[in-house]
């Protein structure tokens, strides 16, 4: 009697626990951004975050979309990935608009000038829209083409996690340029760092595939080697290094 008492108890607890760890995979990954997008609202300053960040959030998360068509993985994966694409986006807009509204008397550029030097450094929000829509593209037909081929869906879904994995790569290089994490959000890095270990967790104990556990990994040390910088930059400053004045290396977008 007291068994079938804890199970009746003990069943929907469980499904609770289900649904939460679900909502925090899904909703989980946009949490760190907020503080950095208040930051960054309420400077008026940019420069501070790489959105090359989200360069590679949307790459990775087009790339997971893709791979679900190939190996269908759990939703709360799949959901996850379009609540960050949108998140991405949003990021580019406030960055784009305090960026162009800072700058004065410089020649506009567009995705449609095809300059190589300007990548991810446009003018407007539409042109970088116009760019994940073109990737989103020939990426689909190319997965539509391939898609009975087992070497090449599990091919695209490495390259997915690992391009997620490589997700705090920018923020690190851009901290080692500007010798300093001033007007890097501490506290988006100390969500990374919790949401990314909770995430390869969840991966490892719902047997997801090998390269999300992997790469989940690599993304836990990347976050580490963030926040590494924190403390040397804070109690051992360092003297910023000079940089060639090129919108492509001093400028966050």
């Amino acid at each position: 009697m007291e068994a079938g008492g804890l199970e009746w108890l003990l069943v929907p607890m469980h499904q609770l626990v289900s649904w939460g760890a679900a909502g925090a995979m899904v909703f989980g990954g946009v949490v760190p951004y907020i503080p950095q997008y208040r930051d960054i609202r309420r400077t008026q300053n940019a420069e501070g975050f790489s959105t090359y960040v989200c360069l590679v959030l949307l790459v990775a998360n087009i790339l997971r979309i893709l791979f679900w068509f190939g190996r269908r993985f759990e939703s709360p994966l799949l959901w996850q990935s379009i609540i960050m694409i949108i998140t991405m986006l949003l990021m580019l807009k406030l960055c784009t608009e305090v960026r162009v509204s800072n700058e004065l008397n410089i020649k506009r550029r567009s995705f449609a000038d095809f300059d190589l030097n300007y990548f991810w450094h446009w003018s407007k929000f539409t042109d970088y829209v116009q760019c994940v829509l073109t990737f989103t593209c020939v990426t689909g037909y190319i997965t539509y083409l391939w898609l009975d081929s087992s070497l090449f869906v599990e091919t695209l879904g490495f390259l997915a996690v690992f391009t997620e994995a490589m997700l705090g790569v920018p923020q690190l290089y851009r901290n080692y340029q500007n010798r300093s994490t001033e007007g890097m959000s501490v506290k988006m890095v100390l969500m990374w760092t919790s949401g990314d270990t909770f995430k390869t967790v969840y991966f490892i104990l719902n047997q997801a595939p090998f390269q999300f556990s992997i790469c989940g990994l690599l993304q836990v040390f990347v976050d580490i080697a963030i926040l590494l910088q924190v403390y040397l930059y804070s109690y051992y400053p360092q003297k910023p290094v000079s940089h060639t004045a090129h919108p492509a290396s001093t400028k966050a977008l």
